[in-house]
């Protein structure tokens, strides 16, 4: 049973031992970014769900870098908003005792100064690159220019469905500066890849730790893969969740709001949700939820 009473989830937090926020589109869309799902997910009159593949690199690597432009330009001019700097506050107030898993790819978290110890990246990011070449194995974080290439320069309307089809050719997209020859991708996880390795070990190995007694579930429902998985780990060693989204979903585990395929099943064994759901923007009632924690004055500090 989920409870709205902010009250009764301020206590659980002030006495809570261990905390894991796991981190969805939402929050970002309060920014000012879309989401690119559901009704959201087109661009261009493409599917954005289809572009993020890698046989979708390999056959139009010129559409798909189109695409990630855009997106890596509007993550650049978007701002943290007050929801960002309350988990980055929380991390730094609960230092040891807070993880933040982001579903995002935008930065955001970064550019709030979340500290980096306490913030892990499911779907990778947007300013990470790497090489494509088999034979090659640079990469790159915190790569900020805007446009990586003169021909991905960005136009008032680059997003436009009504913008002609425009093939770049292969030579003006980023090239690897190492081998030479390799295009440079996205360092974000594309549907059918494996989460990373690492992020996903740090998790687990966090949550393993049976202090673990709340889960922050925020700008996602909570309901799909892989949030469910996380929350139903939780309440099985007997912890709540609360949830801060601007819809509340009854829980029902399988399908994947991640851009990969390739997930566990969830366990079979059936877990008691109980918690908290606060309907609503999370950028607007995360810092009033974890004021007893975080104070006020860390707003103050942004501004």
């Amino acid at each position: 049973m989920l409870s709205s009473d902010l009250e009764s989830f301020q206590k659980h937090l002030l006495s809570s031992r261990k905390i894991l926020a796991l981190v969805g589109a939402g929050l970002s869309q309060s920014s000012g970014l879309p989401t690119f799902r559901g009704e959201g997910g087109i661009w261009r009159n493409y599917d954005a769900a289809e572009l993020a593949t890698p046989e979708a690199f390999h056959n139009d690597p010129s559409t798909v870098w189109q695409f990630y432009a855009h997106r890596r330009h509007m993550s650049l001019k978007a701002k943290p908003n007050p929801g960002h700097y309350a988990l980055a506050e929380l991390a730094r107030r609960l230092r040891g005792r807070f993880l933040t898993l982001t579903q995002n790819v935008d930065g955001l978290s970064s550019r709030a100064e979340h500290p980096q110890e306490a913030l892990l990246k499911l779907h990778g990011d947007l300013f990470a690159l790497k090489c494509t070449s088999f034979f090659c194995s640079y990469t790159t974080e915190d790569n900020f220019a805007d446009p990586l290439t003169p021909a991905l320069s960005i136009t008032d309307n680059y997003n436009s469905a009504q913008l002609q089809r425009h093939r770049i050719p292969v030579e003006d997209l980023p090239t690897c500066p190492h081998c030479k020859e390799g295009l440079l991708r996205p360092g974000v996880v594309w549907f059918g890849e494996s989460l990373p390795f690492k992020v996903m070990n740090t998790a687990d190995e966090f949550l393993e730790d049976e202090d673990v007694d709340l889960i922050i579930v925020v700008g996602t429902s909570g309901s799909v893969w892989p949030a469910a998985g996380y929350v139903e780990r939780v309440a099985l060693s007997g912890g709540k969740v609360a949830i801060f989204n601007m819809e509340i979903d009854h829980y029902q585990y399988g399908e994947s709001e991640a851009e990969t395929t390739d997930s566990e099943d969830s366990s079979n064994e059936d877990a008691v949700i109980e918690g908290w759901a606060f309907k609503g923007n999370a950028s607007e009632w995360l810092p009033k939820a974890l004021e007893p924690v975080i104070g006020r004055a860390f707003m103050k500090r942004r501004s």
